[in-house]
């Protein structure tokens, strides 16, 4: 079983550009990660303030070392979550 994390980001007024751009940044990066399976960011087009990033790892220990990295703590931690007027994070397991 893979460990599935699913967050949806709300873009604070005005910032959405910020958010896409930061998300255009740490894809192809994320996607490196050795032990990430899939990363893949979306926006809402009726809301383009709206994003969903559907991300997939080999297991939860994944996650914990997606989290350490630079990236995210400089592009995510730094730039992101500050631009953000909502987020919310859920993880959970597929069924193999």
């Amino acid at each position: 079983m893979a460990f599935v994390v699913m967050a949806t980001w709300r873009a604070k007024a005005g910032k959405a550009h910020v958010i896409e751009e930061v998300l255009r940044k740490v894809t192809p990066v994320n996607r490196t990660e050795p032990k990430m399976l899939e990363f893949q960011a979306h926006t809402d087009h009726q809301d383009p303030a709206t994003f969903v990033l559907y991300e997939k790892y080999t297991d939860a220990s994944g996650y914990d070392d997606h989290k350490q990295t630079d990236t995210f703590r400089t592009l995510v931690l730094g730039e992101a979550i500050p631009n953000l007027e909502e987020r919310s994070v859920r993880t959970m397991m597929t069924l193999d």
